[in-house]
């Protein structure tokens, strides 16, 4: 697998290939390791039949409520990593109506010049989502277009079905630990240029580097989370608080992922970082004082140190 490649991202066409393409069908929000196991076989039978390797994805979706675990950008990135060719993001406004077989017709065939499909069987398309694996193979035979189908991927002792769903509850109970498990060891996380804040922090002995989180991105638990911060090619570590800040901030609603980065005090202002949680910490909390909230940060930042120091990631110091 080639794990240098940039995934190249389309919005709605794609240019035509006489070679034909292998294209993983679905949403794939988070790209747990059920997702993977379709993708990494994507890419695998691309490679041996000459074709290339297509994800498919769909923006303005609202099947689930609370925000996209990974956004587009997030997912063009990890499907960098796993060899993709191309990602074709479609408007689902634009073909939520489109009948099931139309849909086929249209966009797989036409659209994508797909010679080889593979999907999970709970993959639904077409109006009222009354296309599934069965039709899919139905038109696959019919058009002489190879189908593979991948049964559900289980985990853990109670073999429970990996999911989005999942995914979504155990960020939602900030198990980022949890999160990170279900996603072959890729973390949630924050991506987005450093911001001005209100220095806060800097005043009180522990500066922080903050990041407005978009509203279409799911917010795990409010909370402080130990994390690791990359910076262009640099990985750093320290406490991200995500949350409203309410000792601070009693009217503001925007939620931030702020992070105070251990043995680090340079200007970032307007870099783009990547903010991966690792570890829950303890939920969001009121002081009643910034005396309070500096002792609290105190604590917090040794609780994290010790986490990583156990996990083999750094020493204490």
């Amino acid at each position: 697998m080639n794990n240098t490649i940039t995934t190249v991202c389309y919005l709605d066409t794609l240019p035509y290939l006489h070679k034909g393409r292998a294209a993983a069908l679905g949403f794939f929000d988070g790209i747990h390791m059920g997702h993977q196991q379709i993708i990494r076989q994507t890419v695998k039978t691309a490679a041996l039949e000459g074709l290339t390797s297509t994800v498919m994805t769909f923006s303005n979706f609202c099947k689930n409520e609370g925000g996209l675990l990974t956004t587009i950008e997030e997912k063009r990135e990890l499907l960098s990593q796993l060899g993709v060719d191309e990602l074709l993001v479609l408007d689902f406004n634009e073909i939520r109506d489109l009948p099931a077989e139309d849909f086929l017709n249209e966009i797989i065939l036409m659209k994508m010049s797909s010679s080889v499909l593979l999907a999970g069987t709970d993959f639904r398309f077409g109006k009222k989502a009354l296309g599934d694996a069965e039709l899919l193979k139905t038109f696959g035979m019919q058009k002489g277009i190879e189908v593979n189908i991948f049964e559900d991927k289980l985990y853990g002792e109670e073999g429970r079905r990996l999911s989005s769903t999942w995914l979504r509850e155990a960020a939602g109970e900030g198990d980022v630990e949890l999160y990170s498990k279900l996603c072959g060891g890729k973390c949630f996380s924050y991506t987005g240029l450093v911001a001005h804040g209100k220095q806060l922090g800097r005043q009180l002995g522990f500066p922080t580097a903050n990041l407005i989180i978009p509203e279409d991105k799911f917010k795990v638990r409010r909370g402080v989370y130990v994390s690791r911060v990359l910076l262009g090619n640099r990985k750093l570590y320290g406490v991200t608080n995500v949350g409203l800040r309410p000792t601070v901030n009693d009217t503001e609603k925007v939620e931030t992922a702020e992070t105070f980065i251990f043995d680090f005090d340079e200007e970032i202002y307007g870099a783009r970082i990547k903010v991966e949680l690792l570890s829950f910490v303890r939920p969001e909390v009121k002081f009643s004082s910034t005396d309070e909230l500096a002792a609290r940060v105190a604590q917090d930042k040794e609780s994290a140190k010790t986490w990583l120091a156990k996990n083999s990631i750094i020493f204490l110091v």
